[in-house]
């Protein structure tokens, strides 16, 4: 996971000095798209072949491609190389993410899956901070090939680990895998991106290259739409897009993905070739808008959690992007470090705003059997924007550039070998330039690259017409759960409704298995106990007995706690002595037994209409799992964060 996560943000510090050594600036947006487009079609098929033949071999064979392609892209000689061989660790790439995450529902109790999928999360979240500022400081200081390299040592010792330590239970699911459709939806894309990035470059937007390429993705997409029809496990349901909220959410993802991966691309280009600082400080500079973007999507995500409300963050969020991206078209040569800085952050939060909210709107709005393949299908078009504007950008920049270089340069005389096309295929060239004369070219490259960000404002625009037309319905408690992972991925996030609902269940629940929790399934039992004195009989009903005192010494509940749980119980005759051992009483056994139910309906109503009287047997026995985990746990917290705060802990109710 840490791998393919670095792979996404490691690389684009490097991107300047890529294009300097090997050339091609025009194509430089394929060294990202390529990686994009292999990783996008690719993740669905490893995950479906990990379920059917079992995840160990596969996730051995996806770690084999990625350094396969890491240690290849290394060794590039040309642009062409360096294109193909990031497409070959995209493929990779794809497996590492989604069998990471699949193993962990393996191998994990679903009571600790939240927690580990956090985990995930949180790598994200570092490696967005982390990938600039590495991927500056290889290139700095050793070579750009070393932001390839780096990945072989891990990935060996990652192989030799699971080779030896890692045992997954078998249990494998029999699926009909959508071979054609992925053939097909990734041959649309593309095709669309092809067109993005060659037409009006490479070739004429109306040659007959271009306009066979459109008609060609026209196709194929009606292809994919009619076997996607009679698909019977198909990567992209026809029936999701007569959702609305889907719809729309799938809109403004490509569209979130279309402004983050194709500014993360170029800026810091501006940043090293117009601004002329370091690799390294490239990465520093690039913070503010990393910092912004995680501080939004984890406020916005916690607001909506606590509050259900959530419309005001899609609005506010792709206006938030747009108005970022016109403040980056305000950036020159000659911009303060404290303007470049404000501006990224804008940008970031605008961003942070609207992505975490996408992925539970569309949790929210489908049925429970559909969970999964939404999630996916949202996280899925946020990828296919990246990759398409990438694409644009790139397009557009390659152009604006040579107009703008020929339109500084053209009149003066230039030292030899030196023109406006060898300036736009490498930057190095400037250097050569007569000091008069630099910064001219230097403007040249500050116009082309910021005039990119003014040709998306349009785009995120166009987000923020399209999120007031969603409708804000009430949130089930089971979406109320965010998960970086399907925030920060530029992968499509493959998961089964059963992993989804499993993971923000266990979230919950750990949320809940606090005082206030315990308070409740007290009331709803019909008894007058302490919120401890309910633990400790779920404890015993449990584990058959228990002593006090020991308990209190393996447990983080404080020994005071347990005591005066102990004495209450004792003295309803719920629990008696057996030397230094409480067991229960008849009484205590169906006491434990209310308590039990009551914490399972508790589990059952974060569901909300997915708990209905038709609910699905894996949902069903998903809640008994839980809540037997669940149920007088070590990870239960009855002392903390009690509802009334107010109330002497001792004193029963």
């Amino acid at each position: 996971m840490l791998l393919a996560a670095l792979d996404q943000t490691i690389v684009s510090t490097a991107l300047p000095t890529i294009v300097s050594e090997l050339g091609g600036m025009e194509h430089l947006s394929w060294v990202v798209t390529a990686y994009l487009l292999a990783s996008t079609a690719a993740t669905p098929l490893w995950g479906k072949l990990g379920d059917q033949y079992g995840r160990k071999k596969f996730f051995q064979t996806a770690i084999v491609i990625f350094l396969i392609g890491s240690a290849l892209c290394g060794m590039a000689q040309n642009m062409a190389e360096l294109i193909a061989f990031r497409a070959i660790q995209g493929l990779g790439g794809g497996g590492l993410m989604v069998l990471s995450m699949a193993i962990v529902g393996d191998l994990v109790p679903p009571r600790e899956r939240g927690r580990y999928q956090g985990l995930f999360g949180a790598v994200f979240g570092a490696t967005s901070v982390l990938g600039p500022l590495l991927g500056g400081l290889f290139t700095e200081q050793l070579s750009w090939r070393w932001v390839f390299y780096i990945n072989l040592p891990v990935g060996a010792v990652a192989l030799a680990v699971i080779a030896v330590a890692l045992r997954i239970p078998v249990r494998t699911t029999r699926h009909v895998i959508d071979y054609l459709g992925t053939f097909l939806i990734a041959s649309v894309a593309t095709c669309l991106v092809l067109v993005a990035s060659l037409g009006g470059t490479t070739w004429d937007w109306g040659s007959p290259q271009i306009i066979g390429l459109a008609v060609l993705s026209v196709v194929l997409a009606v292809c994919f739409v009619a076997v996607e029809r009679r698909a019977a496990e198909p990567v992209l349901p026809p029936k999701l897009f007569r959702i609305r909220t889907f719809t729309l959410s799938a809109v403004i993802s490509l569209v979130v993905g279309f402004a983050m991966f194709g500014a993360m691309t170029y800026l810091p280009t501006f940043l090293q070739v117009v601004k002329g600082v370091s690799p390294t400080l490239s990465g520093l500079h690039m913070l503010p808008m990393v910092v912004g973007m995680l501080l939004a999507s984890t406020v916005s995500g916690q607001i909506v959690s606590r509050t259900g409300r959530w419309k005001v963050f899609p609005v506010a969020g792709t206006a938030v992007t747009t108005l970022g991206l016109l403040l980056l078209h305000q950036l020159d040569e000659n911009s303060p470090d404290g303007e470049m800085s404000a501006y990224f952050f804008v940008f970031g939060l605008g961003l942070g705003l609207v992505m975490q909210v996408l992925v539970l709107i569309v949790q929210n709005a489908v049925p429970y059997e559909d969970l999964g393949v939404a999630t996916s299908g949202a996280t899925f078009f946020r990828a296919i924007g990246a990759s398409f504007g990438v694409a644009v950008f790139g397009s557009v920049f390659a152009g604006r550039l040579a107009d703008r270089l020929t339109a500084e340069l053209g009149g003066d005389p230039l030292p030899p070998g030196v023109t406006p096309d060898t300036l736009s295929a490498d930057p190095r060239g400037i250097s050569q330039l007569p000091t008069e004369l630099r910064p001219s070219a230097l403007h040249a490259y500050a116009s082309a690259i910021t005039d990119v960000f003014l040709y998306a404002a349009p785009v995120a625009l166009l987000g923020f017409a399209l999120a007031w037309f969603l409708r804000e319905d009430r949130l089930r408690a089971s979406v109320t759960a965010p998960d970086l992972s399907e925030t920060l991925a530029s992968n499509p996030v493959e998961r089964s409704s059963y992993d989804e609902v499993c993971r923000a269940l266990s979230l919950l629940g750990t949320r809940e298995g606090r005082r206030e929790i315990y308070e409740k399934i007290t009331e709803r039992a019909g008894y007058d106990l302490l919120p401890g004195a309910s633990w400790l009989l779920l404890r015993i009903r449990r584990h058959g007995r228990v002593e006090p005192a020991a308990l209190a010494q393996r447990s983080p509940v404080p020994l005071s706690v347990i005591l005066e749980a102990a004495r209450q119980v004792e003295v309803r005759r719920l629990a008696r002595r057996e030397g230094l051992e409480l067991v229960l009483t008849d009484d205590g056994f169906q006491a434990a037994d209310r308590l039990a139910r009551a914490r399972e309906d508790s589990l059952a109503e974060l569901l909300g209409d997915w708990w209905g009287p038709d609910r699905p047997t894996d949902l069903v026995q998903l809640v008994t799992e839980l809540n037997a985990e669940m149920c007088g746990s070590d990870a239960e917290r009855p002392h903390d964060g009690g509802g009334n705060r107010n109330r002497p802990y001792g004193r029963a109710a």
